[in-house]
């Protein structure tokens, strides 16, 4: 069983709810960031995997789970997801650092957490799962060779012109054929589909605001954001929406960087905790040396 909900309220009002795995007040903490269209539920597998080694904390992000689901498309901007992280920060961990473990969505603002100024000195670890940062993808879709790299992503990102549709996306969670569809892509290279319930039907929804405020203007005009924190950037050799380049030529923005190109599909963290929980260990394991 998950612990029970805890609260704290960011910036802009908005709930938090937030979920504390750990055995051991003295262990390090890792907190852990979901993706589109999860909740905190997600990590439930691997939260169980390393609540031995460490304390871990999930949390819903803005507009999934039991957090509050803001209908303005603004409230899910980067600087308002960066909020939300600091106030889960400040109520679990104010006085000293945290490890940062995330997928998907997950990573792609984790990216910016870990690139921001205000968190400067309170993230002591990143493994960043199936989730570039946008900035980064931006220049990656400008400047990178071979082409045949960039022309492979764009055919993986097939969603993200979808997602940003007036109305279609909507439709398609209210009457049941895309999930139908997303099951499929799920199941793709052995993955397992989430479990009836596991997600609600705001999930889906709300999620869409993520993409629709963030990515068309990233990827037009990306800015340089750099980080010292030690990143592990793993790559699922079988990941349907995510390519192995665009996660991992990325020294220029992360230059203690170490890559990791595994088996498995997208959703790791439900398909194989195991694997994710040993790269974690592995991955701070080297930072005490």
């Amino acid at each position: 069983m998950p612990p029970s909900a805890q609260a704290t309220t960011s910036q802009d009002g908005t709930r938090i709810a937030f979920y504390d795995y750990g055995r051991d007040a003295e262990a390090p903490l890792l907190v852990c960031v979901h993706g589109y269209p999860d909740n905190a539920r997600l990590w439930e597998p691997v939260a169980t995997e390393l609540s031995a080694d460490f304390q871990v904390i999930t949390y819903d992000v803005r507009g999934a789970g039991e957090s509050d689901h803001p209908r303005a498309r603004s409230a899910y901007h980067l600087d308002r997801l960066e909020d939300d992280f600091i106030a889960v920060l400040d109520a679990v961990s104010p006085d000293r650092p945290v490890h940062l473990l995330a997928h998907d969505w997950g990573s792609i603002q984790s990216w910016h957490f870990v690139t921001s100024e205000r968190l400067r000195g309170r993230i002591t670890s990143f493994v960043s799962i199936s989730g570039p940062s946008l900035d980064h993808a931006g220049f990656f879709m400008r400047r990178h060779r071979p082409v045949r790299n960039v022309i492979r992503q764009l055919l993986h990102s097939w969603y993200i012109y979808y997602f940003h549709l007036p109305w279609l996306p909507e439709n398609g969670w209210r009457r049941g054929w895309a999930h139908r569809v997303f099951a499929r892509l799920e199941r793709s290279a052995d993955g397992l589909p989430s479990e009836t319930g596991e997600r609600s039907l705001g999930d889906y929804m709300n999620g869409l605001n993520l993409y629709r405020e963030n990515v068309i203007p990233r990827m037009l005009r990306p800015a340089e954001r750099t980080t010292d924190v030690p990143v592990l950037a793993v790559s699922p050799e079988d990941d349907v929406f995510v390519s192995t380049p665009l996660q991992t030529d990325i020294a220029r923005w992360a230059p203690n960087l170490t890559v990791e190109v595994v088996r498995g599909g997208h959703w790791m963290p439900r398909n194989d905790p195991g694997l994710v929980a040993r790269l974690v260990r592995e991955h701070t394991r080297e930072l005490a040396r």
